[in-house]
């Protein structure tokens, strides 16, 4: 049997759908400092889509919204995950992030993008969408707000990364993701495992992101993990004047189960004066938990989408 490597699973997941496999390549670039943000190109034609995902997950959390959607994306890994490179100062916040982010869609795009991100992914994007419009044709903030109450969902997630920083097989972080209700069904959380760990040259597994390693250290460390400080830095208040300077048609899609709260939605609307938001009838990863009906928002949103001018 051959041995599985990244994109071993896409054949499978495109002839369940009847379409025919993708052409995905990874591709990188050297940062300023040195380190490497890695990414995920598909298709061959210039990217319309750039996808950020959210904290502790990598850019094949798209994979089957991506098959669905059929469009020329770029899906990166943020630093600190999948095949990106840490960052010693363990800053994963969005005003920290976002320059790296810019740095990848020039070297990678030649045109503004649809900037789609996830939990920390859409509050970076919003940095990304304040800082550089020219780089952006709209935003679109899958189920994360800067409101959000951290010790709520987003702690859950930190709980469930605060055990041991290594396994001797994944089925051991397959079932873990199971017990915490994530993941899906075993068959998606196993190709999620894979794609989101890596085994040590000693045999054990590890998680790839730092964000397992740090709350790991939290927790052995005896720190509170129900309202963590890294959290609280995620979803810290800035978030609010990024998102409100952001001058491109902005779309807040929240999961009924998810993060977003109803009140928390029309803060954002408040706040953000002209934004859409829709609902799914999913949790807070809604890319995994009903990819197609993603897909169709955001395939939507791109049939309205239009290169803006200049600023």
């Amino acid at each position: 049997m051959p041995e599985l490597d990244e994109f071993s699973f896409l054949p499978a997941q495109s002839a369940s759908l009847g379409r025919a496999a993708p052409v995905v390549r990874r591709v990188d670039v050297t940062l300023s400092d040195g380190r490497s943000l890695s990414g995920l190109r598909w298709g061959d034609a210039p990217p319309r889509v750039t996808l950020l995902h959210g904290a502790g997950l990598n850019a094949h959390t798209w994979d089957t919204t991506l098959l669905h959607l059929g469009a020329p994306a770029l899906a990166i890994d943020l630093p600190g995950h999948g095949d990106s490179s840490w960052r010693d100062d363990a800053a994963y916040v969005a005003r920290v992030l976002a320059p790296e982010v810019v740095a990848a869609i020039e070297a990678w795009s030649d045109r503004p993008q649809m900037l789609v991100g996830h939990s920390l992914g859409g509050l970076t994007a919003a940095a990304v969408a304040a800082s550089r419009p020219d780089l952006v044709s709209q935003l679109v903030i899958v189920d994360i707000t800067p409101g959000v109450d951290p010790s709520a969902g987003p702690a859950q997630i930190r709980a469930f990364f605060a055990g041991p920083t290594d396994w001797a097989t994944r089925d051991e972080l397959v079932d873990r993701a199971l017990s915490f209700g994530l993941g899906g069904t075993r068959e998606a959380a196993t190709r999620g495992v894979f794609l989101n760990s890596r085994v040590r040259p000693d045999g054990r597994v590890e998680w790839k992101h730092h964000f397992a390693h740090l709350a790991a250290a939290a927790a052995n460390a005896g720190a509170d993990t129900t309202t963590p400080d890294a959290v609280r830095a995620v979803l810290a208040t800035t978030g609010w004047d990024d998102i409100a300077d952001v001058a491109r048609p902005t779309t807040l899609i929240r999961g009924e189960r998810g993060f977003v709260t109803a009140a928390d939605a029309e803060e954002f609307t408040r706040r953000v004066p002209g934004a859409e938001v829709r609902t799914l009838a999913t949790g807070h990863n809604a890319q995994e938990e009903d990819p197609g009906a993603l897909a169709a928002l955001l395939a939507d949103a791109l049939t309205k989408d239009r290169t803006p001018a200049d600023d």
